[in-house]
């Protein structure tokens, strides 16, 4: 993974471009490279090196004028040099290397033909094309200068200052001057009435196992973020299986305020059970505090839930980088996918269930896409999501929502995922964390974090300040006084109405209490275990 920043225009001063670029350097540690095109076009690049260690330097050439950078993994590179890509010789043993030979092949028409998560930028003369993956795991933004010129970028930090307006490009299209935005990722499963297949345990399980596979491609150490929630147990479960016998030692991550956090207790117990090499962090919450401004910096975001949940996931970031990982296996997306947040229980109809979880998926990009990607980036840390594999979204989008409703099961959310891994012949997870009901991470990590956090919030704005709110902040008005500390934060390092815009709040729907903790919802029971739910 790494840091990307392109600029289309006449006499760009790439010493300008390079100083905009390191702003993102924490994205890419290892390297950096800048290419002026013929044309004076520029493209930048801060690399975090995890596959190609020696040869990968970006930007990458083509076979003859063009050239590209790209952030993120292809997962089907081999197979595609294999086959589409037989003809062409290659300069690198890396996966970017393949998107400007499909380029070159293909034309624009080749974006679908990637499996993996990526953004990328490719300059041919004053031809370009840029693209983003189907559901925005990798962040990029985009905006125009004074002199016109458009720019492309990570992270907004490095645009912000030298556009006139900026705007999150949007996930599953590319962009061309001749085409302007082209949605090339369009599924049945947009469309809610095409969710008509029933059911096959064996095949989600399956699927997810292979999207798994995919994402152990590394020429480094790989670890797992293991919350003890169902989702990442189970990525680091499958992860264990797959790596046995390899001489791989998995090494798993967990963090709470203290050794007696919900998640912490939960994972240590599938820690144990699948024989990792486990690492346990504590923070304070006052720690927490005092890493909020920077942490908004990085993050790029005043959402409420995503910054309670990315506190804890920065520091345990910072702590899996210094022991030498830089790749790890995430759990993101399984919630969105298959209603697992406790919201879903309170849904009126498979119909609305159904269209609420496409929305969900199609907005990660703005929510947990986002968290994961930038709390993990913050310390050239690459997270890698099995459960946004295009193949499983395709498998799980499509069964008939009444499968996955937990009013079918008598509340227990994803049922249908934990009975195609509730495996009696070789479990996969102990029966308590496979029918663990869902705390979401802010909430996992200690009640107490989020309770103290909101009061220490509400301390720092006052009545007269919530008054006048909307006067100040037309957009996207904070409805708490928390929700304006944060807003705070981000107008320090964000001061510009673009950088307001590009924020989409996270708001639970069907539920009286609209604050984002899992708490909220007058179905979660405390503590996180509620084993008397378990099988059914």
């Amino acid at each position: 993974m790494c840091g990307i920043l392109a600029v289309i225009g006449k006499d760009i001063e790439a010493a300008k471009i390079s100083s905009l670029s390191k702003r993102m350097s924490h994205r890419g540690p290892d390297e950096s490279g800048l290419k002026i095109t013929e044309k004076g076009h520029v493209l930048s690049h801060e690399r975090l090196s995890i596959v190609d260690l020696t040869t990968g330097i970006q930007p990458i050439q083509g076979t003859d004028t063009a050239w590209m950078i790209h952030n993120g993994e292809i997962y089907n590179h081999m197979a595609l040099r294999n086959n589409e890509l037989k003809d062409h010789t290659f300069r690198t043993t890396g996966d970017s290397e393949v998107i400007v030979h499909m380029y070159e092949k293909y034309g624009y028409d080749f974006v679908d033909m990637l499996d993996g998560v990526f953004s990328f930028v490719i300059i041919d003369g004053d031809d370009f094309i840029v693209g983003r993956d189907p559901i925005g795991v990798k962040p990029l933004y985009y905006g125009t200068d004074g002199t016109g010129a458009m720019w492309f970028a990570s992270e907004m930090k490095a645009l912000a200052d030298t556009c006139v307006e900026f705007f999150p490009f949007p996930p599953g299209h590319y962009y061309t001057p001749e085409t302007g935005f082209v949605r090339y990722y369009t599924p049945e499963w947009f469309d809610s009435e095409k969710a008509v297949q029933p059911a096959d345990l064996t095949k989600l399980r399956e699927s997810l196992i292979e999207a798994t596979r995919k994402r152990l491609m590394a020429d480094v150490p790989l670890g797992v973020l293991l919350s003890g929630g169902l989702d990442s147990s189970l990525t680091s479960s499958i992860a264990a299986r797959l790596i046995e016998g390899s001489g791989q030692k998995l090494h798993s991550f967990s963090i709470g305020l203290d050794s007696e956090a919900p998640d912490l207790v939960a994972a240590r117990k599938v820690a144990e059970f699948l024989g990792t090499e486990h690492h346990e962090i504590h923070f304070t919450v006052e720690e927490g505090i005092e890493i909020l401004s920077k942490l908004v910096w990085h993050l790029e975001t005043y959402d409420v839930t995503s910054i309670r949940a990315s506190t804890p996931m920065y520091f345990l970031s910072k702590a899996i980088a210094e022991k030498g990982i830089k790749v790890v296996l995430s759990g993101e997306g399984s919630d969105e996918i298959l209603g697992g947040y406790l919201y879903f229980k309170n849904a009126p109809s498979p119909e609305e269930f159904q269209k609420e979880t496409i929305r969900r998926v199609q907005r990660l990009a703005t929510a947990d896409c986002l968290r994961a990607d930038k709390s993990t980036m913050a310390h050239g840390l690459e997270a890698r999501v099995p459960f946004l594999d295009k193949a499983f979204l395709k498998t799980a989008m499509e069964m008939v929502p009444e499968e996955k409703m937990p009013v079918t099961y008598d509340g227990v959310e994803k049922y249908i995922l934990r009975k195609a891994f509730d495996t009696p012949e070789r479990p996969f997870l102990p029966d308590e964390v496979l029918w663990r009901q869902k705390e979401q991470f802010s909430d996992g990590v200690g009640y107490n974090w989020i309770d103290e956090l909101i009061e220490y919030a509400s301390k720092q704005v006052s009545d007269v300040q919530m008054e006048t709110a909307a006067q100040k902040y037309p957009v996207n008005t904070p409805a708490t006084k928390e929700a304006y500390f944060y807003r705070e934060l981000f107008r320090k390092h964000f001061p510009q109405e673009s950088a307001a815009k590009t924020v989409k709040r996270w708001i639970p729907k069907w539920q009286k209490d609209l604050d984002p903790s899992g708490r909220a919802n007058e179905t979660h029971v405390a503590p996180g275990m509620k084993k008397e739910m378990a099988k059914i």
